[in-house]
């Protein structure tokens, strides 16, 4: 299925939603999102034993990974105050999600994200990448040296040798490491690198750019974060109302 692009809308055209109370359905979605993740890791981990030559253990690998992303697009929520209208509520979930993604640090990525939204598609942005050879995987490299640190990497280490001593070493492998290596460039790709790429990011205000509708697609590629144009546009819109905005 193919990620395709439209022009962005202009801004007499783009259908302004206004802000709705979150009321609790925004710490619902992201309690939901944490527990689905924490619930199908614990079974996989503990109880599941798969078979290698069914596709069952391979679906529920890439189960796991759009779990995985949710987790970051909940912190991400939370980085705009999206989670809930107490901040000492949304905070503590948006950390909590962000550090069970691979012990991402929520406070430091949090000046990043908004810097990105601030300096977008410019040297400032934490997030773009403007070398000479601005492909894919030299922009990736760049994206993991502004947010991944060594002590994530040490903690994952460590984490990883521990849970091993628990539980079938293959296990730890296919559904904790393998899914949150595959949740990263899921986020970078439709989240970053697609929407943002291209000389399209020069003609418009928010330098981004937005595939074509398909609801569908968009949840299960980067929970709509594929509507990107939109994100930007009205970043007061969680990703389960992002949808709308098309």
């Amino acid at each position: 299925m193919s990620a395709a692009i439209h022009p962005y809308p202009s801004a007499a055209a783009t259908r302004r939603l206004a802000p709705a109370p979150l009321g609790a359905k925004g710490v619902a979605v992201a309690l939901l999102v944490i527990a689905s993740w924490t619930g199908l890791l614990i079974f996989l981990l503990g109880y599941y034993r798969p078979d290698w030559r069914s596709p069952a253990p391979y679906l529920l690998l890439l189960l796991q990974t759009h779990l995985y992303t949710g987790l970051f697009i909940t912190a991400h929520d939370a980085m705009h105050g999206l989670v809930s209208a107490d901040k000492r509520l949304n905070n503590a979930i948006g950390t909590l999600a962000a550090g069970l993604f691979a012990y991402n640090w929520f406070p430091g990525q949090l000046p990043k994200h908004h810097a990105h939204h601030r300096h977008v598609g410019t040297s400032d942005d934490p997030d773009y990448h403007d070398g000479r050879h601005p492909g894919f995987f030299p922009w990736f490299l760049r994206f993991a040296w502004n947010y991944v640190t060594w002590w994530q990497v040490l903690l994952m280490a460590v984490t990883y040798n521990v849970l091993k001593l628990y539980f079938p070493q293959a296990n730890v492998i296919a559904f904790w490491m393998v899914p949150a290596v595959l949740g990263t460039l899921q986020l970078f790709f439709f989240g970053t690198y697609v929407p943002h790429r291209g000389e399209h990011a020069s003609d418009n205000p928010h330098k981004s750019r937005s595939q074509f509708r398909h609801h569908l697609w968009a949840f299960v590629s980067c929970y709509f974060f594929g509507y990107h144009y939109e994100h930007h546009d009205q970043p007061y819109l969680p990703w389960w109302r992002l949808w709308r905005a098309k």
